[in-house]
């Protein structure tokens, strides 16, 4: 049987922002060397493989997607590696790894089909368990990390894939084209790409925290030295803030003994200029997406759900860092030391299981289920549910309760931005209270009208619930509208293309 594609489309992102903008007009042929350049882990269409061969497309979303879409056709390639067998197929299937430009809305993609053994050590082993753990401040250290020879092995499979992106990047860029490489999955790949193609202006960007020097020191030496050496370089290394900025340039200060002037970091006579752009929500997206008949749909059966209640809302991955269960317990701590919002008010907590491959992120997420079933044990009424908590990914269901949200609860332990923040005051039909981390990056850009909060702090942030939902409607609505003009103020396309014109001229593509 002759294999067949399928292109639907995914809507949810629930790091925060959606679009499903086609991704550019036609490519300039399987040939052509882009002018500009992105490098993910993850690309901007997955596949799913039927049992008779046939494979699914499903585009995505985020800031990347509509940032590309910026780009006019046969300008832009996207580098990005195969996820699982569906995507294996489909970069089988054409020379090079190209995928059917029917899929990707037109644009250029490349997907490399790195071996499986190696994907995993470098994905799991090292960046979602190394990387990621350091910059969120995840490690329990009396037992962990352990940098035994098991790490050592991984490491290795790390540098090969981040390897296999700097030789496929350098294959596929014009001379002097702008190369975007993304995120701590391939921290190493500016400077191996340096070293192949010099002619290249290369931008890396941090979408996670940076980890001040004396907690990026975990790392073992080497390691740390090599992922900081590999950042620098780029032309330019970027970040969500100006934080999580001046964290990169005080570890490569403290641990390469470089030099740090400003906004530049010199080492070896070689210099890395440093920025910041804080990605924000796509307002006309979202406020067109989430009054659909969908979401209307699901926002009448929520209210049916809750009743006429107040409602606190959280929209999440079930990721360690997000501080679900915290949020719980502080919610918790609210009914206990304030019995007056007993039936009075309801917790809708959206908590999507993530990297449910790796055991602590299924046990977090089962904690996550026990401690909401505990609270509506305790508290619960035959008219009255406290905790309302849905595990499975809706994205109009998200929008939902984005819309009915009279108090929204964001309290990472740790975040690159965060944009749930960012997103709930532009569609929030009444106006919501933003109950904030100081430890997010959005916090930044909008902590001086949101209530910020200790994410450790269990009574305090069940006092800033409580100041939130007693706040003076007249005055939630305002805070509520700046909230919302300082969520949007740099939307994707602009944030992408920002980070083009601080490389240099920018491409003659851009819209």
């Amino acid at each position: 049987m002759a294999r067949q594609t399928r292109v639907t489309h995914n809507e949810h992102d629930t790091h925060g922002t959606h679009d499903t903008a086609p991704l550019g007009g036609s490519p300039a042929g399987p040939e052509a060397a882009g002018q500009v350049l992105v490098a993910s882990n993850r690309g901007p269409v997955s596949y799913a493989l039927g049992a008779d061969g046939s494979l699914t497309a499903k585009r995505g979303g985020g800031g990347l997607v509509s940032g590309l879409s910026a780009l006019e056709p046969g300008t832009g390639t996207w580098v990005c590696a195969a996820l699982g067998d569906g995507d294996r197929a489909a970069a089988g299937r054409r020379p090079g790894g190209r995928l059917d430009p029917a899929d990707t809305g037109g644009q250029v993609v490349r997907m490399l089909d790195i071996p499986p053994d190696t994907f995993d050590a470098a994905y799991n082993g090292i960046a979602n368990s190394v990387l990621w753990f350091v910059h969120h401040l995840l490690y329990q250290t009396p037992f962990e990390p352990v940098f035994d020879a098991g790490f050592e092995e991984q490491w290795e499979h790390y540098e090969a894939y981040n390897a296999a992106f700097a030789d496929a990047l350098a294959a596929e860029a014009a001379p002097g084209a702008a190369v975007l490489v993304q995120d701590y999955h391939l921290s190493l790949v500016p400077g191996l790409l340096r070293e192949r193609r010099p002619d290249l202006r290369v931008g890396h960007f941090s979408h996670t925290p940076w980890a001040p020097p004396e907690l990026f020191r975990v790392l073992p030496d080497a390691v740390a030295r090599r992922v900081l050496l590999g950042i620098l370089g780029a032309d330019r290394a970027a970040f969500l803030t100006e934080r999580w900025a001046r964290a990169f340039a005080d570890c490569c200060a403290d641990l390469l003994g470089a030099e740090v002037n400003g906004w530049e970091v010199t080492h070896e006579g070689r210099t890395t200029r440093l920025g910041v752009h804080g990605l924000g929500s796509d307002a006309a997206f979202l406020r067109d997406r989430a009054f659909r008949p969908d979401v209307d749909e699901r926002l009448a059966a929520l209210r049916e759900q809750v009743g006429d209640v107040r409602t606190i809302v959280r929209v999440d991955r079930t990721e360690l860092s997000k501080n679900i269960v915290r949020g719980l317990l502080a919610f918790r701590r609210l009914l206990t030391d304030r019995p007056r919002w007993r039936g009075q008010v309801t917790h809708i907590a959206f908590a999507y299981p993530s990297r449910q491959d790796l055991a602590v992120y299924r046990e977090y997420t089962a904690e996550v289920s026990r401690v909401a079933e505990e609270i509506n044990a305790a508290f619960g009424t035959e008219g009255w549910t406290p905790v309302v908590l849905h595990v499975k990914d809706d994205f109009a269901r998200s929008l939902a309760a984005y819309r009915m949200a009279d108090v929204a609860l964001v309290n990472p332990i740790r975040d690159g931005m965060n944009l749930v923040a960012k997103e709930v005051p532009v569609v929030s039909e009444r106006g919501c209270a933003l109950v904030l981390s100081r430890e997010a990056g959005a916090a930044a850009e909008l902590g001086e009208d949101a209530l910020l909060v200790n994410p450790y702090d269990i009574a305090g942030t069940a006092q800033a619930l409580h100041l939130a939902l007693t706040m003076d409607v007249d005055e939630r609505d305002r805070r509520t509208k700046r909230l919302s003009a300082a969520a949007t103020a740099l939307p994707p396309k602009t944030w992408f293309l920002e980070q083009l014109t601080a490389l240099g001229a920018p491409p003659a593509g851009a819209a």
